[in-house]
Protein backbone atom coordinates (compact mmCIF):
# COMPACT_ATOMS: atom_id res chain seq x y z
CA UNK A 1 0.00 0.00 0.00
CA UNK A 2 1.21 3.48 -0.89
CA UNK A 3 -0.18 6.72 0.51
CA UNK A 4 0.41 10.29 -0.66
CA UNK A 5 -0.65 13.06 1.69
CA UNK A 6 -1.06 16.61 0.40
CA UNK A 7 -0.81 19.44 2.90
CA UNK A 8 -1.23 22.94 1.56
CA UNK A 9 -1.62 26.63 2.10
CA UNK A 10 -5.16 27.78 1.46
CA UNK A 11 -5.57 28.77 -2.20
CA UNK A 12 -2.27 27.22 -3.31
CA UNK A 13 -3.86 24.58 -5.54
CA UNK A 14 -3.13 21.64 -3.25
CA UNK A 15 -6.63 20.20 -3.50
CA UNK A 16 -6.54 20.25 -7.30
CA UNK A 17 -3.06 18.70 -7.24
CA UNK A 18 -4.30 15.85 -5.08
CA UNK A 19 -7.22 15.14 -7.41
CA UNK A 20 -5.04 15.23 -10.50
CA UNK A 21 -2.53 12.88 -8.85
CA UNK A 22 -5.41 10.51 -8.13
CA UNK A 23 -6.52 10.63 -11.76
CA UNK A 24 -2.99 10.10 -13.07
CA UNK A 25 -2.13 7.21 -10.77
CA UNK A 26 -5.57 5.63 -10.55
CA UNK A 27 -5.48 5.73 -6.75
CA UNK A 28 -8.31 6.32 -4.30
CA UNK A 29 -8.84 9.97 -3.41
CA UNK A 30 -10.03 11.41 -0.10
CA UNK A 31 -10.79 15.02 0.69
CA UNK A 32 -14.39 16.17 1.13
CA UNK A 33 -15.29 12.47 1.22
CA UNK A 34 -14.04 12.42 4.83
CA UNK A 35 -16.28 15.36 5.72
CA UNK A 36 -19.22 13.66 4.04
CA UNK A 37 -18.60 10.49 6.05
CA UNK A 38 -18.67 12.51 9.28
CA UNK A 39 -21.80 14.33 8.17
CA UNK A 40 -23.58 11.05 7.39
CA UNK A 41 -22.64 9.57 10.75
CA UNK A 42 -23.98 12.57 12.67
CA UNK A 43 -26.86 13.45 10.32
CA UNK A 44 -25.44 16.92 9.79
CA UNK A 45 -24.85 19.25 6.89
CA UNK A 46 -21.31 18.74 5.50
CA UNK A 47 -20.78 22.52 5.46
CA UNK A 48 -21.46 22.67 9.19
CA UNK A 49 -18.87 19.93 9.77
CA UNK A 50 -16.36 21.71 7.57
CA UNK A 51 -16.76 24.98 9.44
CA UNK A 52 -16.34 23.34 12.82
CA UNK A 53 -13.23 21.43 11.81
CA UNK A 54 -11.63 24.42 10.12
CA UNK A 55 -12.36 26.40 13.30
CA UNK A 56 -13.73 29.43 11.51
CA UNK A 57 -17.28 30.60 11.09
CA UNK A 58 -18.80 27.64 12.96
CA UNK A 59 -20.71 29.97 15.29
CA UNK A 60 -22.58 31.46 12.33
CA UNK A 61 -24.02 28.12 11.19
CA UNK A 62 -27.79 28.09 11.65
CA UNK A 63 -28.72 25.58 14.35
CA UNK A 64 -31.45 23.70 12.50
CA UNK A 65 -31.93 20.00 11.84
CA UNK A 66 -29.45 18.61 9.30
CA UNK A 67 -27.29 21.63 10.10
CA UNK A 68 -27.28 21.32 13.86
CA UNK A 69 -24.99 20.36 16.69
CA UNK A 70 -27.80 20.05 19.21
CA UNK A 71 -27.98 16.26 19.04
CA UNK A 72 -24.24 16.17 19.79
CA UNK A 73 -24.73 18.20 22.95
CA UNK A 74 -23.61 21.46 21.35
CA UNK A 75 -20.66 23.06 23.14
CA UNK A 76 -17.02 23.76 22.48
CA UNK A 77 -16.13 20.06 22.80
CA UNK A 78 -17.97 19.28 19.56
CA UNK A 79 -14.92 20.21 17.48
CA UNK A 80 -12.70 17.94 19.58
CA UNK A 81 -15.06 15.00 19.17
CA UNK A 82 -15.33 15.53 15.42
CA UNK A 83 -11.55 15.79 15.12
CA UNK A 84 -11.15 12.51 17.01
CA UNK A 85 -13.65 10.78 14.72
CA UNK A 86 -12.02 12.31 11.65
CA UNK A 87 -8.70 10.85 12.81
CA UNK A 88 -10.36 7.44 13.17
CA UNK A 89 -11.80 7.64 9.64
CA UNK A 90 -8.38 8.53 8.20
CA UNK A 91 -6.85 5.53 9.97
CA UNK A 92 -9.67 3.31 8.67
CA UNK A 93 -8.83 4.47 5.14
CA UNK A 94 -5.20 3.43 5.62
CA UNK A 95 -6.18 0.11 7.21
CA UNK A 96 -8.24 -0.72 4.10
CA UNK A 97 -4.88 -1.21 2.36
CA UNK A 98 -5.54 0.57 -0.94
CA UNK A 99 -3.14 2.99 -2.62
CA UNK A 100 -4.62 6.42 -1.92
CA UNK A 101 -4.17 10.16 -1.79
CA UNK A 102 -5.44 12.16 1.18
CA UNK A 103 -5.66 15.94 1.04
CA UNK A 104 -5.23 17.97 4.23
CA UNK A 105 -6.46 17.09 7.71
CA UNK A 106 -2.88 16.45 8.89
CA UNK A 107 -3.08 12.92 7.50
CA UNK A 108 0.70 12.88 7.17
CA UNK A 109 0.97 13.08 10.97
CA UNK A 110 -1.94 10.76 11.73
CA UNK A 111 -0.55 8.08 9.39
CA UNK A 112 3.15 8.57 10.01
CA UNK A 113 3.74 4.87 10.80
CA UNK A 114 2.55 4.07 7.25
CA UNK A 115 5.40 6.22 5.87
CA UNK A 116 3.31 8.23 3.38
CA UNK A 117 4.89 10.40 0.72
CA UNK A 118 4.28 13.82 2.24
CA UNK A 119 3.74 16.74 -0.13
CA UNK A 120 3.38 20.35 0.95
CA UNK A 121 2.03 22.89 -1.55
CA UNK A 122 2.60 26.60 -1.06
CA UNK A 123 2.36 29.72 -3.22
CA UNK A 124 2.80 33.47 -2.96
CA UNK A 125 -0.16 35.39 -1.55
CA UNK A 126 -0.96 37.10 -4.87
CA UNK A 127 -1.17 33.76 -6.69
CA UNK A 128 -3.33 32.25 -3.95
CA UNK A 129 -5.65 35.25 -4.02
CA UNK A 130 -6.02 34.96 -7.79
CA UNK A 131 -6.86 31.25 -7.54
CA UNK A 132 -9.55 32.06 -5.00
CA UNK A 133 -10.90 34.92 -7.14
CA UNK A 134 -11.16 32.54 -10.11
CA UNK A 135 -13.22 30.20 -7.92
CA UNK A 136 -15.45 33.08 -6.77
CA UNK A 137 -16.16 34.08 -10.39
CA UNK A 138 -17.96 30.75 -10.84
CA UNK A 139 -20.51 31.78 -8.21
CA UNK A 140 -23.52 34.03 -8.59
CA UNK A 141 -22.39 37.64 -8.30
CA UNK A 142 -24.31 38.21 -5.07
CA UNK A 143 -22.49 35.29 -3.40
CA UNK A 144 -18.95 36.27 -4.37
CA UNK A 145 -16.35 37.34 -1.83
CA UNK A 146 -14.36 40.49 -2.46
CA UNK A 147 -10.59 40.38 -2.85
CA UNK A 148 -10.23 41.92 0.61
CA UNK A 149 -12.45 39.22 2.12
CA UNK A 150 -10.48 36.50 0.35
CA UNK A 151 -7.15 37.75 1.69
CA UNK A 152 -8.64 37.90 5.18
CA UNK A 153 -9.89 34.32 4.82
CA UNK A 154 -6.50 33.11 3.56
CA UNK A 155 -4.70 34.57 6.53
CA UNK A 156 -7.24 33.28 9.05
CA UNK A 157 -7.31 29.76 7.65
CA UNK A 158 -3.51 29.60 7.44
CA UNK A 159 -3.27 30.68 11.06
CA UNK A 160 -5.77 28.04 12.19
CA UNK A 161 -4.03 25.29 10.22
CA UNK A 162 -0.66 26.26 11.61
CA UNK A 163 -2.02 26.25 15.15
CA UNK A 164 -3.44 22.75 14.71
CA UNK A 165 -0.18 21.59 13.15
CA UNK A 166 1.87 22.89 16.04
CA UNK A 167 -0.39 21.10 18.53
CA UNK A 168 0.00 17.80 16.68
CA UNK A 169 3.72 17.94 15.90
CA UNK A 170 5.39 20.69 17.88
CA UNK A 171 6.54 22.07 14.52
CA UNK A 172 5.26 24.87 12.31
CA UNK A 173 3.77 23.81 8.97
CA UNK A 174 6.52 25.85 7.30
CA UNK A 175 9.13 23.43 8.71
CA UNK A 176 10.33 21.75 5.51
CA UNK A 177 11.77 18.78 7.41
CA UNK A 178 8.21 17.54 8.00
CA UNK A 179 7.68 16.86 4.28
CA UNK A 180 9.26 14.78 1.53
CA UNK A 181 8.50 17.31 -1.18
CA UNK A 182 7.67 21.00 -0.88
CA UNK A 183 6.25 22.59 -4.03
CA UNK A 184 5.93 26.31 -4.73
CA UNK A 185 2.98 26.37 -7.13
CA UNK A 186 3.05 30.14 -7.75
CA UNK A 187 4.11 29.98 -11.39
CA UNK A 188 2.54 26.63 -12.23
CA UNK A 189 -0.70 25.45 -13.73
CA UNK A 190 -1.60 22.48 -11.55
CA UNK A 191 -2.36 20.27 -14.55
CA UNK A 192 1.27 20.73 -15.64
CA UNK A 193 2.67 20.30 -12.14
CA UNK A 194 0.83 17.06 -11.32
CA UNK A 195 2.78 14.71 -13.65
CA UNK A 196 6.11 15.93 -12.22
CA UNK A 197 4.93 15.35 -8.65
CA UNK A 198 3.54 11.93 -9.60
CA UNK A 199 6.87 10.93 -11.14
CA UNK A 200 8.79 12.17 -8.09
CA UNK A 201 6.46 10.26 -5.76
CA UNK A 202 6.80 6.97 -7.64
CA UNK A 203 10.58 7.29 -7.65
CA UNK A 204 10.44 7.91 -3.88
CA UNK A 205 8.33 4.80 -3.32
CA UNK A 206 10.89 2.79 -5.31
CA UNK A 207 13.69 3.70 -2.90
CA UNK A 208 14.71 0.64 -0.84
CA UNK A 209 13.74 2.27 2.47
CA UNK A 210 10.18 2.83 1.26
CA UNK A 211 9.38 -0.42 -0.50
CA UNK A 212 6.62 -2.52 1.06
Amino acid sequence: MRIITVSRQFGSGGRELGKRLSDLLGWDYYDKEIIEALADEHDMDPEAIRRVLSHHGWHSVQLTYKNSFSHLGFDHSVRTRLLVRQREIIREIAEAGNDCIIVGRDADVILQEYHPFRVYVCAELAARTERCLAHERKKAEAERLSEKEIVRNIRRIDKNRMHTREILTGKAKSDASSFDLTVNATAWEIRQLAPAVADFAMRWFDLPDHQA
